[in-house]
């Protein structure tokens, strides 16, 4: 079995969502991806609720002054090998949001991103197959490999 991001691991997805505010858009969106329509239990992938157990950050909104300590808390609480998916054109850039004075930019301007799926909001679609080429799925559903 070739390694993968998330080197050879054969497990499920774990997932944390960490918003850092703007129209909830994207959170929605994200939501959306984990009901039956797009089904992400299917591929393994769990919702957690302590970073220290994710393998997988998905950060939603603009990264404000405010909560740019509490996303670099986040990430350095996960174990490696650790993955960081800016979700939405906000949480990829700052958005709508990037000249107010309060924003910093994007999740990159303060941990290292390595997934950007841009949309305002972005689609739940998108986040399923990064979440299945991650975990190893191939495109045509033929099963990890």
């Amino acid at each position: 079995m070739p390694a993968g991001p998330l080197g050879y691991r054969r497990r499920s997805l774990w997932v944390y969502h960490f918003n850092s505010g703007g129209c909830n858009g994207c959170d929605i969106e994200f939501v959306a991806a984990l009901t039956p329509r797009y089904d992400l239990e299917r591929l393994g992938v769990q919702l957690v609720p302590s970073p220290r157990h994710a393998d997988v950050l998905v950060v939603t909104g603009p990264i404000t002054r405010m909560v740019m300590d509490a996303l670099r808390t986040v990430y350095d609480q996960m174990p490696e090998p650790k993955l960081v998916i800016a979700f939405g054109t906000c949480a990829c850039s700052g958005g709508i949001f990037a000249d107010c004075y309060n924003i910093v930019g994007g999740a990159d301007k303060v941990v290292p991103v390595n997934v950007k799926i841009p949309g305002c909001p972005a689609r739940p679609g998108m986040l399923v197959k990064v979440l299945a080429k991650l975990y190893g799925v191939r495109e045509r559903g033929q099963g990890a490999g």
